[in-house]
């Protein structure tokens, strides 16, 4: 294990985010807020990562080095991370931070604030800017930008964009991560100028903006979008939705491949379960509204929102029907496009688990049949197809002992459930005491901590943050 090397990059991982804390630091400045939450944070954080980063090392690692340092590294950002929500005492207690900041970075959209318009502007600033932050990776980003960090940069690629199945956009891994950042960036200037041209103001739309590009689903009003005009609410569905589409679709697009991308299964299927969902949402919630058209919004308004792992709301989807709520519950299972700023399991894997399924019966009947598992026309391999089956088997299990460990609570099952699967999914929000107009706030440190876990561990796929308890990856080979 290459111990000085994952120091070094946690260094120039920490360096950005002191960088980053310059935002905020500025915003209370502007807004003749108390700075010291910032200054207090950005010293011993641009500290730790100038040392970390002096650290001589071998350039080169492999697999498994990879996954830890991806792991490792969002943990120890999100510990800083949490410091300005600390000193600004607008926070219970430091497991509170921490869970609020971590919601951030994995762009879960899950709070414990049941009062959100009082906090300063540069706290909820960087509550949001976190979520910007966390959308692309962290790691992508040092990458782009700071790119000297390390042989065999595709690892940490793999490791922290999501996806069955990692692809680079061209061959350089470096230039792939710029690429990525420059359509973000693009995505990011263009809402806020829909947002400020739907009558937005200005703090409001580059916040909203920072929160629903990266489908984050941190808003800055207590009633969430409900807030915002009918405009607003509209340039939110596209930009949820746009943010749950694989990034590489975004570049063939542009290159002048659009036709190629228009062929990707996995946007079909994921286009096909927004429409599918909201029409039969739309159909079910009609009968308790007055307006079709506030009901028609209101249920593709949730089904972007939740499908895109965003959380934002229009209204309490709590009061709707079960089978209303049915669907939105297994959207969070559903999630966005594999290497999109969503979350869940996606709809790539969906996609390889429905084929594999199809592949299985076939054989049942057919036993010498020979049965290829396809995904936009090529052949998947065996091992891709032997991971999916590990992760889905995997998430299914820790969803089920999160549920057992909020259960301790004294909550409802509804509640421990959908508050498990929010926080694995990325989704935040769930049903019953933390549904959309509710917070995780009620619930104990134990189940706090334990959900913060699941945030980490879902937005990096399960893999890098478990390889952190497994003995196996401590050891000398």
């Amino acid at each position: 294990m290459n111990y000085k090397l994952m120091l070094r990059m946690m260094g120039r991982t920490l360096q950005v985010e002191a960088l980053c804390l310059l935002l905020p630091l500025v915003v209370c400045l502007l807004y003749h807020e108390d700075p010291r939450p910032f200054v207090f944070t950005l010293l011993p954080v641009a500290l730790t990562g100038f040392l970390l980063s002096r650290i001589r090392s071998q350039s080169t690692f492999f697999s498994r080095e990879g996954f830890v340092i991806v792991g490792l590294i969002w943990m120890v950002l999100s510990l800083f991370g949490a410091l300005p929500f600390w000193f600004s005492s607008c926070f219970g207690s430091f497991t509170d931070c921490l869970f609020e900041i971590v919601s951030g970075f994995t762009t879960s959209g899950a709070t414990i604030l049941s009062e959100i318009e009082s906090l300063p502007r540069g706290i909820l600033f960087w509550r949001s800017f976190s979520s910007w932050i966390g959308g692309m990776g962290v790691l992508l980003f040092t990458l782009a930008f700071l790119p000297k960090v390390g042989a065999r940069n595709h690892i940490l690629v793999q490791a922290e964009v999501p996806g069955p199945i990692a692809t680079k956009l061209v061959p350089k891994t470096v230039q792939s991560s710029q690429i990525l950042y420059l359509i973000y960036f693009a995505l990011t200037f263009v809402e806020i100028a829909a947002f400020l041209l739907a009558g937005m103001p200005l703090y409001d739309a580059v916040v909203t903006t920072f929160a629903s590009v990266c489908t984050g689903g941190f808003a800055v009003m207590n009633s969430s979008f409900a807030a915002y005009n009918t405009a607003c609410q509209i340039i939110a569905i596209v930009f949820m939705i746009l943010g749950s589409l694989n990034f590489a679709l975004f570049f063939l697009a542009v290159t002048g491949r659009a036709r190629q991308a228009l062929h990707s299964d996995e946007l079909k299927f994921f286009l096909m379960a927004v429409a599918a969902a909201s029409l039969l949402v739309f159909l079910n919630i009609l009968p308790l509204y007055d307006s079709f058209g506030r009901a028609l919004l209101d249920a593709v308004f949730q089904v972007a929102s939740i499908i895109s792992t965003s959380g934002f709301c229009t209204t309490d989807y709590n009061l709707w029907p079960p089978f209303a709520q049915t669907i939105l519950v297994l959207l969070m299972f559903v999630g966005g496009c594999s290497g999109s700023t969503a979350g869940s399991i996606k709809c790539g894997r969906i996609l390889l688990l429905l084929r594999c399924s199809l592949r299985s019966l076939l054989r049942l009947s057919h036993p010498r049949a020979v049965k290829v598992v396809k995904l936009d026309g090529k052949a998947v391999d065996e091992k891709t197809l032997n991971t999916v089956f590990s992760f889905a088997i995997l998430f299914f299990l820790l969803l089920g002992v999160g549920c057992l460990v909020v259960s301790l609570d004294g909550v409802s099952l509804t509640t421990a459930f959908t508050a498990s699967l929010g926080c694995l999914s990325n989704v935040g929000p769930g049903l019953d005491a933390v549904g959309p107009v509710s917070s995780f706030g009620r619930l104990s440190c134990l189940s706090k901590l334990v959900l913060s876990l699941y945030m980490l561990i879902g937005r990096l796929e399960l893999f890098p943050i478990l390889l952190l308890f497994h003995p196996a990856t401590w050891e000398h080979s």
